[in-house]
């Protein structure tokens, strides 16, 4: 059995693009993309993580086109990421030199440079607000007028500064041991396919790129006991990381010589994870494991949820399904997952008529 050229197919592609662009604009209204990157901070930042390319007009532009369809907007961002050159990288961005505007720990009430709640929505009513359906532009004016006022004479909102890190002080009391520098270049799963068993660098930049709600459902797992982790938020920071360039003039170049090209906005989180450990004469002690989140923008439940994957992946018990490098990775990027899914819906007749064939012939030999 071969295909069956089907007449008119292009046309009928052609009107079925047509009707998708009928169904965006058929209320008459156009979404300006100013106002989407204004108004959905957290779309925005989930969509630069998951597609690994830190820009929020191209990021609204990708939801605009998607009609908001949060796996669309990230398979056409990565598409374009892919034709990008890469003309730079980036000097190591290192996490202590973020300017923080959130930072809060679970584990610790008094932390050094305390505890700073930033923006968030842990403390709201989770209430609909339905004053907002009548909100203007001239009321937002006048309450940031108001509000920038108010913050005249205290700290700037934006930047607090630099802050120590919790775990820095936990290694000084002997209760973490010593991280070795290693600056060995990181494995690029987006030059190179990942291979099993994957590097650590490898696992950091999957998790990073998951699908937020594939991530964030496998670290609650791990939390009901398909793992082995009772984990605890250590530190969670939110704030700018500075990104510098080495100069392009190498013959002149020195260590200081670099340019500033600008900031991200990131999302860090330290897990503590408790683990018993042998010490010899049949005696034990607890010694903490460091689990470890980053990912672009105010990411917090997903960096969490990478922080405990982490240090499951660094275990790798294959008792449990989480502790398997290959069933994580492999299911966690959205792109590779909504693509074989979603190529269910194209064509597959020969295959199942084939299978339609051979259930009609079993079904004639029992009925003979």
């Amino acid at each position: 059995m071969g295909y069956v050229a089907v007449k008119g197919g292009t046309i009928a592609i052609e009107e079925s693009i047509k009707r998708l662009k009928y169904e965006r604009l058929k209320k008459g209204v156009v979404l300006d993309i100013g106002r989407i990157e204004a108004g959905l901070r957290g779309l925005i930042d989930q969509v630069m993580s998951e597609s690994s390319l830190y820009d929020e007009t191209l990021a609204a532009l990708a939801i605009k086109h998607a009609e908001g369809n949060l796996e669309e907007a990230v398979f056409l961002l990565r598409a374009y990421r892919s034709t990008l050159p890469r003309k730079h990288y980036s000097q190591i961005v290192n996490t202590k030199d973020m300017s923080i505007e959130r930072r809060i720990s679970a584990s610790f009430k008094d932390i050094p440079g305390g505890q700073i709640l930033g923006a968030t929505t842990d403390y709201t009513h989770r209430l609909l607000d339905f004053d907002l359906m009548e909100e203007t532009d001239e009321d937002a004016v006048n309450w940031l007028s108001a509000y920038e006022k108010e913050m005249l004479d205290e700290v700037d909102e934006k930047h607090f500064g630099k802050l120590p890190k919790v775990s820095d002080y936990l290694r000084k009391e002997g209760l973490f041991s010593e991280c070795v520098m290693d600056n060995t270049e990181p494995d690029d799963v987006t030059r190179k396919s990942l291979t099993f068993p994957s590097t650590r660098s490898q696992r950091l930049q999957v998790l990073t790129r998951g699908q937020t709600g594939a991530v964030t459902s496998l670290a609650y797992a791990v939390i009901r006991g398909y793992g082995s982790l009772h984990p605890t938020v250590g530190e969670l920071r939110v704030g700018y990381l500075p990104v510098y360039i080495d100069s392009p003039f190498h013959s002149f170049n020195r260590e200081d010589d670099a340019y500033y090209i600008g900031e991200i906005k990131a999302t860090e989180v330290e897990m503590l994870i408790p683990e018993t450990v042998e010490i010899g004469d049949g005696k034990k002690e607890i010694k903490f494991e460091i689990g470890y989140g980053l990912c672009f923008g105010q990411n917090e439940t997903k960096a969490i949820a990478m922080g405990i994957l982490d240090n499951s992946l660094e275990k790798g018990n294959r008792d449990y399904p989480t502790g398997d490098e290959e069933f994580v990775l492999y299911h966690i990027d959205s792109v590779e997952s909504t693509g074989f899914i979603s190529h269910l819906k194209l064509p597959h007749y020969v295959t199942f008529q084939s299978k339609l064939d051979i259930v009609r012939k079993s079904k004639s030999k029992q009925e003979m």
